[in-house]
């Protein structure tokens, strides 16, 4: 099993956030379910992703497992350079779908930002279609 069965558990918003490695000061992750492992290209994981206020990156990012972002409030400006300057800003309730080996970013917020996230490899995510009756 990829992730455990969760039945609307509460979350603490206030606690339980970290720095994910390789991104600066102020994205901050928490992550809800599941697990991912770059080295064996295995899990899947949904996390919470927040920006504080005019937090920036400087690189784009790139990854080998597919990833979903929903941003949930604030704002998000995607391709700005690596001072912080230019790219296109987008508001709550929008949504990217990022296949593995896609290129992304940078990113920054001006007013921060909450982002939903879910990273998951396409091998552990086999889908069965059940025909119509």
């Amino acid at each position: 099993m990829l992730k455990p069965h969760l039945e609307f558990v509460s979350l603490d918003l206030n606690e339980g956030w970290s720095v994910p490695p390789g991104y600066p000061e102020g994205i901050e992750e928490k992550v809800l379910c599941g697990s991912l492992s770059p080295e064996t290209a295995t899990g899947s994981r949904t996390r919470l992703l927040r920006f504080a206020p005019g937090i920036y990156t400087t690189a784009p990012f790139v990854h080998e497992y597919w990833e979903e972002v929903y941003l949930v409030q604030g704002n998000l400006t995607v391709g700005n350079d690596a001072n912080g300057n230019g790219g296109a800003s987008f508001g709550p309730n929008t949504y990217a779908c990022r296949p593995p080996g896609a290129f992304h970013g940078p990113f920054k917020s001006e007013n921060g930002c909450m982002l939903l996230e879910i990273h998951y490899y396409a091998k552990d995510h086999a889908v069965a279609v059940m025909p119509f009756s």
